[in-house]
């Protein structure tokens, strides 16, 4: 009997012990759902920025298929939905009628049995020269990488091939072409990107994509067969640009030089790694192209050959980005967007819900100067429309540090910073963003070696990477002039810095433990007088 008894309580007591450990179970679930959705706002409140372009959920990277078509801009881009990381490709979609809100849309392209859906480009395809359109419908043909994951795994060098899907409702629903692939691989284990424009003067369709180490052009009539024309970048032992990693989403436009008729091409080929300041960059070249090759300008090349490259981003966080097609500026300029992030880190960087951001849209001009052509770049006047209040200040002077606006006046996670210094050969200067957590964003100007720099060792979070904060980012100043002027946008998680009218450029993304609430500007052992500051809240959510 005390034997039966003795089993009815260890039996009790083990139901008991179940059911605290289900209680406690319960708890601890309990906390770490509130602890999950505790991070996911505070994410959302930090870190997801107002006017640069995110997913709501999921992975992104390139930007793709960008075009305009009446009275819309359509941004795709490289997204995995089901992930925080780089998976499966599909193209993600957004449209906008600015370039500064965009609306995400339903993905646009699938993966399927040929492949994951790398990256490419879209054309408005008016003369139907495809033979798409049906009924006077204007076709959008989209140009893609299909990457074939089981060749892959195989080992396989014919990876990825060339194909096309188009739209028949302006690029909201897309039907695959039924003969893909429209370029087979060669036998180029990198073989990708393709980026594709109507060339008038020869009246015909022009592609480039990334082949490895070099770049290759082809052409067609109809857009479904191709040419092999030429290719640049690789040649005779000579290599071309930088090759510090693959070359991947190339880009080739004509554009006029800043108050001339004179017009000249431009090609931008991004290389992982191989940036100036460590990972992933975007590079430029600028010539002519005859319908068939590419030919670098003389002047150019003799800067290129002294070893100096041309980077479109001296920043750690601008890659892959590519041009609007169908639209150019009012001043003949082209547009522009970017990934805004580099891939030494962009899987790691601590955000859950969604990663990444794409760069604010910008206008590209092309500037002679004594040497050479170069590029310069400002963010679109469409941003203009959304300042708000402002706080602007003249001939303020400076020695040591002084603090110039906080956030009670101007929210500094959403705004635009104009600066102009009068005489800057004999100054240095640091301006900081910084919160009272200790958190602290660095950037500015040295006159010791006439360079731009970004510091984001202090900025945050910085752990998740080993190269996210182990060095300043530099850029040897462009510019001959004295005066020095300055356009900063900042979005809670990024500054983009346009220097001398936008001649050098540095992006880069940070991750504050709270926002940043006052800025500043630091000088050493030195008088310093800042011209002009004027500073606008962006009202963009």
């Amino acid at each position: 009997m005390k034997k039966h008894r003795l089993k009815i309580v260890v039996a009790i007591a083990g139901l008991l012990v179940v059911f605290a450990c289900k209680e406690q179970g319960q708890k601890e679930d309990k906390e770490i759902m509130v602890k999950n959705e505790s991070t996911v706002v505070l994410e959302e409140e930090l870190y997801r920025p107002n006017y640069h372009f995110t997913p709501k959920v999921g992975w992104m990277n390139d930007p793709n298929g960008m075009f305009h078509y009446n009275g819309y801009y359509h941004l795709y881009f490289q997204h995995y939905p089901d992930g925080n990381k780089w998976g499966p490709m599909h193209w993600g979609h957004a449209i906008s009628t600015d370039m500064v809100t965009w609306k995400e849309q339903p993905i646009a392209l699938y993966p399927d049995d040929k492949g994951y859906i790398f990256s490419g480009s879209a054309v408005v395809d008016l003369e139907n020269t495809s033979g798409f359109g049906t009924g006077g419908q204007v076709p959008i043909i989209a140009m893609f990488t299909y990457h074939n994951m089981e060749i892959e795994k195989a080992k396989g060098i014919d990876v990825e091939s060339q194909a096309i899907a188009y739209s028949l409702d302006e690029g909201l629903t897309w039907t695959k072409y039924s003969g893909n692939p429209v370029i087979k691989n060669p036998g180029i284990r990198d073989f990708r990107d393709p980026k594709v424009s109507w060339n008038e003067e020869h009246k015909k369709w022009v592609m480039v994509l990334a082949a490895q180490d070099k770049v290759m052009f082809y052409g067609s009539k109809d857009l479904k067969s191709w040419e092999l024309l030429s290719d640049f970048g690789s040649e005779l032992n000579r290599e071309i640009g930088t090759h510090g990693g693959v070359w991947e989403c190339p880009d080739l436009f004509p554009i006029t030089v800043e108050g001339t008729d004179e017009t000249k091409w431009v090609l931008y080929v991004s290389v992982n790694p191989g940036g100036l300041n460590g990972g992933s960059a975007t590079q430029y070249f600028i010539g002519d192209f005859d319908g068939t090759k590419f030919t670098m300008d003389k002047d150019f090349e003799t800067v290129l050959n002294k070893g100096q490259n041309f980077w479109i981003d001296f920043g750690k966080d601008n890659y892959a980005g590519v041009t609007f097609s169908n639209v150019t500026s009012k001043n003949g300029g082209k547009f522009y967007m970017g990934w805004m992030s580099n891939w030494e880190y962009a899987n790691e960087v601590p955000t859950e819900t969604w990663r990444s951001a794409m760069t604010v849209a910008r206008e590209i001009k092309l500037i002679k100067d004594d040497s050479s052509y170069r590029l310069a770049f400002k963010p679109v006047d469409e941003i203009d429309a959304y300042k708000g209040v402002k706080y602007r200040k003249e001939n303020i002077a400076v020695n040591g540090e002084l603090a110039l606006i906080n956030s009670q006046k101007i929210n500094l996670s959403r705004s635009a910073i104009n600066f102009n210094i009068s005489d800057i050969k004999k100054d240095s200067f640091t301006f900081k963003l910084s919160n009272t957590q200790g958190d602290e964003l660095s950037f500015g100007y040295s006159s010791i070696d006439d360079t731009f720099f970004i510091d984001r060792e202090k900025s945050g979070k910085t752990g998740f990477s080993d190269t996210f904060s182990n060095k300043k980012s530099i850029a040897k100043r462009i510019s001959g002039s004295k005066i020095l002027s300055g356009t900063i946008l900042l979005d809670k998680t990024s500054i983009e810095l346009f220097f001398d009218e936008g001649s050098t450029v540095m992006t880069e993304i940070f991750f504050p433990n709270a926002p940043f609430e006052t800025f500043s500007i630091e000088t050493v052992n030195q008088d310093f007088v800042l011209d002009l500051l004027e500073v606008n809240q962006l009202n963009i959510n």
